[in-house]
């Protein structure tokens, strides 16, 4: 999700809810603690210089159980770090912690924003040697040699 959609969402909500993929709601006096823009410089294992840029909203638990972030405040959090921050219009990434601090794409399922895992990847798998699929065969097309086979009554199975 990107921030232009966020925003557009928003718009529309009464409540703000966030949910984990596995169903576990984030409590609702959780706040927003930070929203800004990363910028990731890196080289891959081949060897190609890449550079990405996220939105990050961090997320935190308070004591504050009376707590509760309106859409209309988290959209002024979003407006006042665009202006102030000159941030791009960019994928949310979202960190929240739970044993650690997690890094979560952002979702929404018609109700509730929704945390999603992210996972790592190779980004140079070809230079890695790494196949981009499985090769599939065609087993009617493999041909078997004779010394290896098993024929009907020849006692090798």
């Amino acid at each position: 999700m990107t921030l232009t959609q966020i925003k557009e969402i928003l718009l529309t909500l009464e409540n703000v809810e966030f949910q984990l993929e596995n169903g576990t709601m984030v409590p609702e006096h959780f706040h927003v603690t930070e929203v800004g823009q990363i910028t990731k410089n890196f080289i891959d294992c081949g060897g190609v210089i890449r550079s990405e840029k996220t939105v990050n909203f961090q997320l935190w638990n308070a004591d504050d159980f009376e707590h509760r972030l309106k859409p209309g405040k988290l959209l002024n959090i979003i407006q006042l770090s665009e202006e102030k921050l000159d941030i791009e219009d960019a994928e949310i990434e979202v960190e929240y912690q739970s044993e650690t601090i997690g890094k979560y794409d952002l979702d929404f399922n018609g109700k509730h924003f929704v945390l999603k895992n992210k996972t790592t990847a190779c980004l140079a798998q070809d230079a890695c040697g790494i196949p981009a699929e499985k090769p599939k065969r065609n087993l009617s097309q493999l041909q078997s040699s004779s010394s290896n086979s098993c024929t009907p009554g020849g006692k090798c199975c």
